[in-house]
């Protein structure tokens, strides 16, 4: 009996010690691809910063006057009058949200021409008169 206990601990140990193994090379995966993750992020950040310092030379004032002066005449440019801006009294915007719906009037009288009642069949019973 002993000895199958001592066996079945053996076993037990074993196998933890094989779990424990794999756990190990898990984390250590786990760990390195975390790290390239990271290097990725930090090249990528560099390549923002590169990207963002050429947006701002590509788009300084001079060279857009230079590029505006240059393709005038071929994009037909013209300089910006006033006469180009609309009085915010004309523009259309929508109207605010009802907060409460309308109210029916007090003389309101529903139309009767044309309305169903309960005295008209219903359709299964119109089906059935067929």
């Amino acid at each position: 009996m002993r000895s199958i206990f001592f066996l079945l601990v053996a076993m037990v140990v074993m196998g933890l010690a094989f779990w424990a193994y794999r756990e190990n090379y898990r984390t250590q995966d786990a760990l390195n691809e975390m790290e390239r993750v990271q290097r990725d992020i930090a090249g990528l950040r560099e390549q923002l910063v590169v990207l963002r310092a050429e947006w701002a030379y590509l788009n300084r004032p001079e060279r857009l006057r230079e590029l505006v002066e240059l393709n005038a005449e071929k994009l037909n440019l013209q300089p910006i009058t006033s006469n180009q801006f609309v009085d915010t009294a004309k523009i259309d915007y929508p109207p605010p949200p009802v907060k409460y719906p309308p109210r029916r009037p007090e003389n309101f009288v529903p139309p009767t021409e044309g309305a169903i009642t309960d005295a008209d069949p219903t359709p299964s019973e119109q089906e059935s008169s067929q």
